[in-house]
């Protein structure tokens, strides 16, 4: 009792003093360190993206697409294998800063940490990484959020959400747009963005049954201006379709919604490319199908989670006969453009850095470590268009 009293009169002094000290010494006192149970915001870019109706005149750039970086020393240290991602993606940033078409934001599809209820996982692990892309780097971060950042919970009201959601907010405040923006869906951690003549969707795919969010990203793509947006990207978590543990024979409630709602609505608003993760490998799925007037049209999904999450292997092909029935007048066919390899070791961490020209859009791969070199099209580099017309 009496070290309890002497600790709190010792606190009272200590306030009484510092009350009575001139201001000008009190500036100087040293500041309270941070609460370490509050997860702090990564820093804003450098070289913000312009306000949208500035940029119209942007045909030519390029962006970065990439997704699961969560780590085996989250909440402990910074996360090696993302920071070898960084390393070589602030290299591309800063090679191509000159060029024609440079590196303009960075895209992420979640699964940031292993588990985002945990502020020193943001803390210590992730904050650090991305605030050097956009300080360095200087470039805008976007991230959606994964199963891993704000739980799998479809309930909006789940506790562990919440908390989830919570901490993603706080990480992303100075990166996305606020609540109440025309881009912004309130409440959600759903947002848009156009730069150029590329508009960009994302949506949180463990809520993507969510009639709410749904419904928003329906207006928005509504109301755009199709002839100044010629292209259109959606980022999410969960693939429509994929081959690693989390595809094949098993289909992920969240994927069943991306089935049955978003991808009907992304053939019908053609939208050009889908950056997924959730898988920690690559692989290439393009869909193919007739638009209205009758048109041939592509639509090309990337799972790109080589982002320094552990790595997965091939289990096998998803039976997508019940869905391609299911798309009944728009005939979509499915093409696995690029299996992963069958061992996790055949799939190395990596990148991708989309070029935008006009209404083409390309891809080059970029990976590190012992995968350096990897060539899933017999080169690193593909284009997202067919030739038949």
């Amino acid at each position: 009792m009496f070290l309890r009293h002497s600790v709190r009169d010792a606190a009272l002094a200590a306030a009484v003093l510092l009350a009575t000290l001139p201001a000008a010494a009190q500036v100087h006192a040293p500041a309270a360190a941070a609460p370490t149970d509050t997860v702090r915001a990564i820093l804003p870019p450098k070289n913000p993206l312009p306000a949208e109706a500035a940029s119209a005149g942007v045909t030519r750039f390029s962006f970065i697409a990439y997704g699961d970086t969560r780590g085996r020393r989250d909440g402990t240290e910074l996360q090696y294998e993302h920071s070898l991602i960084v390393d070589a993606m602030l290299r591309q940033i800063a090679q191509r800063a000159s060029s024609p078409s440079p590196v303009r934001f960075v895209l992420q599809s979640g699964d940031a940490v292993v588990n985002g209820r945990d502020p020193k996982q943001w803390n210590k692990s992730f904050t650090g990484l991305i605030n050097r892309l956009t300080t360095e780097g200087g470039v805008p971060y976007f991230l959606a959020p994964g199963n891993h950042d704000v739980t799998s919970a479809a309930d909006l009201e789940n506790p562990g959400r919440k908390e989830g959601l919570a901490n993603y907010l706080r990480a992303v405040a100075q990166l996305i747009p606020p609540d109440g923006a025309t881009r912004r869906l309130t409440g959600y951690p759903t947002y848009a963005f156009g730069y150029g003549n590329t508009f960009v969707l994302a949506f949180d795919s463990n809520i993507s049954a969510d009639s709410t969010q749904f419904a928003w990203a329906r207006a928005q793509l509504e109301g755009l201006d199709r002839k100044r947006y010629v292209n259109i990207v959606a980022f999410f978590h969960h693939p429509a379709y994929s081959s690693g543990p989390h595809g094949g024979a098993i289909l992920e409630r969240p994927s069943v919604a991306v089935r049955d709602q978003w991808m009907p609505m992304f053939r019908k608003h053609g939208v050009q490319l889908l950056v997924t993760g959730h898988e920690h490998l690559f692989e290439h799925w393009v869909e193919r199908y007739r638009d209205a007037s009758g048109v041939r049209q592509r639509m090309d999904q990337l799972v790109t989670g080589g982002g320094g999450a552990p790595l997965y292997g091939y289990r096998g092909s998803p039976d997508l006969r019940p869905y391609i029935a299911a798309t009944g007048a728009d005939s979509a066919r499915v093409e696995h453009l690029v299996k992963p390899g069958m061992d996790p070791g055949d799939n190395p961490y990596h990148f991708v850095i989309v070029n935008v020209d006009g209404d083409k859009m390309s891809l080059e791969i970029f990976s590190v470590d012992w995968g350096t070199g990897y060539a899933p099209y017999r080169s690193n580099r593909a284009v997202l268009k067919d030739n038949a017309p």
